[in-house]
């Protein structure tokens, strides 16, 4: 069975979308067959896989206000075992669209419902919001991965993140698969603040691997590929390997022998 995995926080500029590319990405590298559905109006994890919006008959979109089935508007992608269900911006208006909708919390869900055994991982990129994207996203989704940046504002609102991911956990019996710190800058002494706040709140579902703060990380969407083709020995990139290999520990999932572990 799939394993669908949320990657969310309300706040937006986390790194959330740059998590979902890199981590579906790695997944695909160690030879995981993984679907990415981008669930942000903003498109970003689209384009960041070199998916042109511009010549996209049919997205996501369609999907959850015409209920056209998945697997019409899926796309290969620049990596191997790796496709996406893309997104372009039409999807702004599903937020108003749904809203009168019968069943309109679970629309991804039963989408997703034929491809259980077709993807080992799904990884779903939520909006910066919690709105109904994301509502859709969550109630479809097993488990969820909250990417937290190292600066002051995530300490900041560390409280209502909490609050919020948990009550959601409770709501729609979700699991919370873990914490990752992203755009970590190891020189200053704010970044292990907030390490240590966020341990506290999270203990031991907070992964072991940091993403650094990397100036090719955030060059790669541009040209339309995830960090392990633009970046392959950058230590952005190799982060993101190791916290794939690290999640992937957690699920007991060995990747192959010929990638190491």
């Amino acid at each position: 069975m799939s394993k669908i995995i949320a990657i969310a926080n309300q706040k937006g500029g986390v790194g959330k979308t740059t998590t979902a590319i890199n981590l579906a990405a790695s997944l695909a590298h160690l030879g995981q067959a993984t679907l990415l559905i981008d669930m942000d109006p903003q498109s970003n994890a689209t384009s960041g896989l070199g998916i042109d919006k511009n010549n996209l008959e049919k997205n996501i979109y369609n999907v959850l206000i015409d209920e056209i089935k998945l697997e019409d508007i899926l796309k290969d992608t620049v990596m191997d075992w790796l496709d996406i269900a893309p997104a372009t911006t039409d999807l702004s208006g599903a937020e108003v669209e749904l809203v009168n909708m019968l069943d309109r919390e679970i629309k991804l869900k039963n989408a997703l419902e034929k491809f259980q055994k077709v993807y080992k991982y799904v990884i779903v990129d939520c909006p910066p919001s919690l709105g109904l994207l994301t509502i859709n996203s969550l109630v479809a989704s097993n488990a969820v991965i909250i990417p937290v940046q190292c600066e002051f504002f995530a300490l900041e609102g560390l409280g209502q993140l909490s609050k919020t991911i948990f009550s959601l956990m409770q709501t729609y019996n979700l699991c919370l698969e873990g914490v990752l710190f992203t755009m970590v800058d190891s020189r200053t002494n704010l970044s292990q603040q907030v390490v240590d706040e966020v341990r506290n709140f999270f203990k031991e579902k907070v992964y072991e691997t940091k993403i650094p703060r990397t100036v090719k990380l955030a060059e790669a969407p541009s040209f339309g590929k995830p960090a392990l083709l633009y970046d392959p020995l950058g230590k952005g990139t190799q982060g993101y390997v190791n916290f794939a290999k690290e999640f992937l520990e957690k699920q007991n999932a060995i990747p192959n022998k010929e990638l190491g572990k």
